[in-house]
């Protein structure tokens, strides 16, 4: 406890925030400098690494994730594996930026979430939630001699929220405008958007996954080429394909688009059952793979403007567009064909990293951790009260 408490005392702190995607390509390290807490955190952006999972780990991963593979002996060994893949990360990022892994002062690590069940289900009698996020956090703290901050989607599930969006809290503290509505679109595995009103306060915010971000879109890509390439490069793919109205229409028919928020979705809805459907859809329609692939990816798009038009109280003055999905150039064009009554732009626009956003979160939300600060968002996750969300390892 001394250990942390010194923390709070420090006028600057160096913190690497770990994250591992629906999209299962890999894991990113950003590494800040975070001065102060709650209302008053201050972030300066240091250095960034993605350290990318071979195909056969990837595989795995994917597996896992499925919900009906691997059992206790698969799960106890892979999140051992990640743990230490995870601060081989940590260890990447500080190499990068000259820095010793001695000088880091704590680590917020999200982990892989290889199953997340948000809506209750009844199990031997109880009815039930549950999320699993693997990525020991011993194993971290062991290898980089600091705390880490994991675990952070159960303590919200336990007060009887979703356990997702997490995001929220953080992109409150760094984006909100006193003039401006402004709306966050992350794109990675799933999409998700944070609605941050003018001179809003924290329980003003809306947020909530929009769909699928990159998930079908990769999925078919991967299919297609046997892994030999795991997503659509810029979208070079989806840009010489022609979207297809019907097969367009069948997807729109999905009723998680249209459900009212607080809501999250993942991998459990928009995987490989999925992808079958469609393929099975598209192949009834004789439509080439590039028009599969475009199809999918305006897809994306237009579940991004039915979530804007939908569930968001009034048009956003920007829409600030995060994640792996903001440098697919026609999943951009698409959003800003959709969206033509918004500014579109892109994280980049506004001198920040797409790619980092999220790992920068949550060394954001560990910060608040050790603060004893709550960091969730109620009004994003329908939780019934604030909560501390993170477990510490020292």
């Amino acid at each position: 406890m001394n250990q942390l408490l010194s923390l709070t005392t420090k006028q600057k702190r160096l913190a690497i925030g770990l994250m591992s995607g629906t999209c299962t390509d890999g894991i990113d390290a950003a590494l800040v400098q975070i001065e102060g807490s709650s209302i008053h955190t201050k972030v300066q952006f240091i250095e960034f690494v993605t350290i990318p999972y071979d195909i056969e780990l990837r595989s795995k991963l994917l597996q896992l994730s499925s919900g009906d593979f691997g059992g206790s002996y698969e799960i106890s060994k892979m999140n051992f594996l990640l743990g230490k893949l995870s601060a081989n990360a940590c260890l990447s990022v500080c190499e990068k930026a000259k820095i010793s892994p001695s000088e880091i002062d704590f680590i917020g690590s999200h982990g892989h979430t290889i199953y997340h069940q948000p809506l209750p289900e009844n199990y031997h009698g109880q009815t039930v939630t549950s999320t699993l996020q693997i990525g020991e956090a011993s194993v971290i703290s062991e290898i980089m001699n600091c705390p880490v901050i994991s675990d952070f989607r159960v303590r919200d599930m336990s007060a009887g929220g979703l356990g997702a969006p997490l995001v929220p809290y953080t992109e409150y503290l760094l984006y909100s405008k006193k003039d401006k509505t402004i709306a966050l679109q992350n794109i990675g595995g799933i999409g998700n958007i944070t609605y941050l009103p003018s001179n809003g306060k924290l329980e003003d915010i809306l947020a909530f996954d929009t769909g699928p971000g990159n998930m079908i879109i990769d999925s078919l890509v991967s299919i297609h080429t046997n892994m030999r390439q795991t997503y659509d490069d810029c979208g070079k793919i989806a840009s010489i394909g022609t979207i297809h109205e019907e097969l367009l229409q069948w997807l729109l028919t999905d009723p998680y688009l249209y459900k009212i928020p607080p809501k999250t979705t993942g991998r459990e809805y928009y995987g490989a059952d999925y992808v079958k459907r469609l393929l099975n859809k598209a192949n009834e329609l004789n439509l080439s793979f590039p028009d599969i692939v475009s199809t999918a990816t305006m897809f994306t798009a237009k579940s991004i403007e039915i979530s804007v038009l939908n569930h968001l109280p009034k048009l956003p003055d920007t829409l600030i567009v995060g994640g792996g999905g903001s440098q697919n150039k026609t999943l951009m064009k698409y959003i800003s064909n959709t969206l033509s009554q918004c500014n579109v732009i892109t994280n980049e626009d506004i001198g920040f990293n797409s790619n980092a956003k999220e790992a920068i979160a949550f060394a954001i939300l560990a910060n608040e951790t050790i603060f004893g600060n709550t960091n969730n968002v109620p009004s994003a996750t329908g939780a019934s009260h604030n909560v501390v969300m993170g477990k510490i390892t020292i």
